[in-house]
């Protein structure tokens, strides 16, 4: 029972057993939000708080994620640090070989908007969304595991809500 009650259905006891009845979206997205495989593409000190994360004292696979090292069996990405004009191809060709539907997590200043480097160097990119769409923004310099694990819950939660029509990246924009 305990997976049961924590789905969104509708439960009915009967003498003979017990009748559940819910959507198949509600069923696929809870199944999605669970597992959630990462890629991690980490470039800066935001990348060491990441494999902090990851390490045994956070624990990411509690929340049913793990690490993926090919892109292929990944539907979740960790994009940490400072993203260059350079590497934008090589982020955006990553992301593209990721399964759908997929997601990016933005993780620090540098990742969500050029952090310091936004005014000073032409050859950072202000903010990795101008190459791919990001799902969840963590600002931060760099942010803590707690921080990290609470985007992953807030990532969790919109994929809770999405309809089966929005699995597509192109959709999300």
């Amino acid at each position: 029972m305990g997976v049961i009650s924590k789905l969104p259905v509708v439960l009915e006891r009967m003498p003979m057993g017990t009748v559940v009845a819910t959507s198949l979206e509600k069923v696929l997205n809870e199944g999605r939000a669970s597992s959630l495989w990462y890629l991690l593409f980490g470039t800066a000190c935001c990348a060491i708080e990441m494999m902090c994360t990851g390490a045994s004292r956070y624990d990411f696979d509690r929340f049913g994620m793990f690490f993926r090292a090919s892109p292929r069996q990944a539907d979740l990405m960790f994009v940490a640090g400072t993203i260059t004009h350079k590497m934008a191809p090589r982020v955006k060709l990553l992301y593209e070989q990721m399964a759908e539907p997929r997601y990016v997590i933005a993780m620090g200043g540098c990742a969500c908007n050029g952090g310091p480097f936004h005014y000073d160097t032409y050859a950072v990119l202000k903010g990795v969304d101008k190459v791919i769409p990001v799902d969840v923004y963590l600002p931060g310099c760099p942010p803590r595991p707690e921080s990290l694990l609470e985007a992953c819950l807030k990532l969790q939660q919109k994929i809770k809500k999405q309809k089966l029509g929005e699995w597509s990246s192109d959709i999300r924009g």
